[in-house]
């Protein structure tokens, strides 16, 4: 993510432009100057000191190995002489020192601002007002587009049950997701929240965002500038 998912600069559809424009498309490969561990069938298959991550147009970065380093099924890095990727699947656990990490690496250019602010919020669930409030907290993840939080308090005639979905984010922890009663109907999975959240989104603990694409949500967002660019 970050770089070369959502709008990130190496992406198809940046947010922004590089000036001059780089060549499309880009691999950057960088020094990850952390223990990365993977463990398969209760054996520590990779264990490297001098891992770099890959980051390639459309998905998250991924490790790569000296070859020496692994010892289960790899493949060559085509960028990296010398140096393998093992399948995420291929190992039960990754560890990056003594914190094992869950569905990609983490990317070191991802950062989770949790901000309060007084932008206007509103929710419509079957015709129903159920959130009007400024009492927000935007969340502004990068490469992605910001989002606004809100206390459970601030509903009114709307009730949330919670489903069985869950998803987890490697930068803001476990998502619950939510059934949205109001009006007489049920709009399933209407909103989500981080009941657990990891420490860079500690600010919205149990505070809930609502899914644009299933309810009516009015979101006062600015929208994005687009940058001039000087003519030579």
């Amino acid at each position: 993510m970050t770089l070369t998912s959502g709008k990130g600069p190496l992406t198809a559809a940046p947010a922004g432009r590089f000036v001059p424009a780089i060549p499309q498309p880009v691999v950057y490969v960088e020094p990850f100057r952390r223990r990365v561990r993977g463990v398969a069938g209760g054996e520590v298959v990779v264990d490297c000191e001098a891992v770099v991550l890959v980051h390639r147009p459309g998905g998250p970065p991924e490790y790569a190995f000296p070859a020496e380093a692994v010892s289960c099924a790899c493949s060559a890095v085509p960028e990296l002489e010398g140096y393998v990727a093992v399948a995420w699947d291929d190992a039960d656990e990754w560890w990056e020192e003594e914190q094992r990490v869950f569905l990609h690496p983490r990317n070191p250019y991802h950062r989770v601002d949790c901000v309060p602010t007084r932008r206007r919020l509103r929710v419509e669930v079957a015709g129903v007002v159920v959130v009007d409030t400024c009492e927000t907290v935007g969340v502004y993840e990068t490469s992605l587009e910001p989002l606004l939080y809100v206390s459970p308090s601030r509903l009114r005639d709307c009730e949330l049950v919670a489903s069985s979905k869950t998803t987890y984010c490697p930068y803001k922890g476990t998502a619950t997701y939510w059934d949205a009663h109001a009006g007489g109907r049920v709009v399933a999975e209407a909103a989500w929240s981080y009941e657990d959240p990891l420490p860079e989104a500690e600010a919205v603990r149990g505070l809930v965002c609502f899914d644009g694409a299933r309810v009516g949500v009015e979101a006062e967002i600015p929208r994005p500038a687009v940058p001039p660019v000087r003519q030579s």
